[in-house]
């Protein structure tokens, strides 16, 4: 195949080049993005009046005829394709001739790739965002469920103080809500058009801009043609979020391998989640949470590739930034799938209660409530610090709970302090007295739900208002 940039050249590329620089093997599936944005940009040329209607009907159509014959596979690229843009646009003119060259007039593949890559990321972030609502609803169900379930809240990864297991989970429906919010904020700045910023200065011939940004489906042009083509923050904002989406992730698989274990028992994980060993029959693996605790690893090393390559490339385009779309095309892939599989797990996880009732008597999960309880008898919460401390520490000694303690061992350590003076210290009485907004009593676990399922209402009209943005080229 004839290379479409070869004029000055006497030497055809080696061999071994034409592999190294070939990037047809990954930015393939842009194909659809790639015909689209040239439809969109021979439409604006013909409304200028750089090319004719008649041309860029006939260039339309063999777009389309290209678009066809990919989806059914009998377009198969290789690598004298050299990248996506050049494997479609050599097509193109194979199939309608001398006219097919006039596509690329005002353009460049530098924002040719850049539109594409941002359409690709549009339309990702629009189903990674509809998969997050789908884990934050899984996660109010399951809230909602285990509202007023008491489980054992940890510190330092010791017995801390006692929760609900709805509060839990509304934890990290924060984490999530915070990840959407990241993502919108994301397609936010990337909803700007770098199609016909050219090379790197724009051109002299009369196009427009705006046409091609609205016809994408672009809020508008991008305001600096050098910025447009060398710009990679878009992919980093992208890469970024799923970063710290995957980290949350992680964490909460972490979790599940926790309960999951003997020592625990706190949750059963179904079996379509979990994995038996080779040698072992007895075993039941959770995989899935091991597997989404580390493929965190794979999204991190994306983000960080993409600094570095980007780290000291100077204006305008650079030949690095073909290393841009290796590591976001594994973010996505990694990212869609893992939030997938966490809330098809999450759904099919249920609590043993039996076996988290077992350690709500260890580690003294109450004492801070003593210590609260006696504040409010005017002891400054430092003494009550103190006086709980020493409580804790008798039954240390005597192998019991702090509801165990006889008044004479009370007055042995403060004469204010008797049986009847600290209230009801059950566990059930402590979870439920946190009423404090953002606390762990059922009724303000109820109150977070609510909370929640109004943002979801009002994410899910935000995605659609994204969804709204769908391209109208007119075929």
């Amino acid at each position: 195949m004839t290379s479409l940039w070869g004029g000055r050249f006497e030497k055809s590329m080696d061999d071994i080049v034409k592999t190294f620089n070939a990037s047809i093997g990954y930015d393939q599936r842009l194909y659809k993005n790639d015909i689209e944005g040239s439809i969109a940009h021979v439409t604006m040329l013909a409304e200028q009046g750089i090319v004719t209607v008649s041309e860029k009907d006939s260039i339309i159509d063999g777009l389309n005829g290209i678009l066809q014959d990919i989806e059914s596979g009998k377009i198969v690229f290789d690598v004298e394709d050299e990248d996506i843009h050049m494997g479609i646009e050599s097509r193109l003119i194979a199939r309608i001739g001398d006219v097919g060259k006039k596509l690329h007039t005002a353009r460049s593949r530098n924002d040719q790739c850049q539109v594409d890559g941002r359409m690709y990321l549009k339309d990702e972030i629009r189903e990674i965002l509809n998969r997050l609502v789908h884990l934050e609803s899984v996660i109010l169900e399951k809230a909602e469920k285990y509202a007023d379930k008491i489980t054992v809240g940890f510190t330092h990864m010791q017995h801390a103080q006692p929760v609900t297991i709805g509060f839990h989970f509304m934890a990290y429906f924060q984490m999530f809500r915070r990840d959407i919010d990241r993502l919108l904020s994301a397609y936010e700045r990337m909803d700007l058009c770098p199609l016909g910023a050219c090379a790197l200065a724009g051109t002299t011939l009369p196009t427009n801009r705006h046409t091609t940004a609205k016809l994408l489906g672009f809020s508008a042009p991008t305001e600096n043609a050098m910025d447009s083509v060398s710009d990679r923050d878009y992919c980093l904002d992208f890469l970024s979020a799923a970063s710290i989406s995957m980290m949350h992730l992680s964490r909460w698989a972490e979790e599940f391998v926790w309960w999951n274990s003997q020592e625990f028992s706190y949750i059963e994980i179904d079996d379509s989640y979990c994995t038996g060993s080779s040698i072992m029959p007895q075993k039941k693996n959770p995989d899935m949470a091991e597997l989404l605790r580390g493929k965190v690893g794979r999204v991190y090393g994306d983000l960080t590739q993409l600094l570095t390559v980007m780290k000291g490339t100077p204006l305008a385009y650079n030949k690095d930034f073909q290393e841009d779309k290796e590591g976001l095309f594994d973010a996505v892939d990694t990212w869609k799938a893992s939030v997938e599989i966490f809330a098809n797990m999450l759904e099919k996880t249920d609590f043993r209660m039996d076996m988290i009732e077992k350690q709500l008597d260890k580690g003294f999960l109450n004492a801070t409530d003593i210590a609260e309880q006696l504040v409010k008898m005017n002891i400054p919460f430092r003494e009550a610090h103190e006086i709980v401390g020493k409580m804790v520490k008798i039954c240390e000694n005597k192998g019991c709970i702090l509801e165990d303690l006889t008044d004479d061992e009370l007055q042995e350590i403060d004469l204010r302090i008797t049986r009847d003076s600290m209230g009801d210290i059950s566990i059930k009485a402590c979870v439920d007295a946190r009423t404090s907004f953002g606390g762990t009593a059922p009724t303000e676990v109820g109150r977070q739900i609510e909370a929640g399922k109004v943002f979801l209402d009002d994410c899910s009209s935000k995605i659609g208002d994204l969804t709204g943005n769908d391209i109208m080229l007119g075929r």
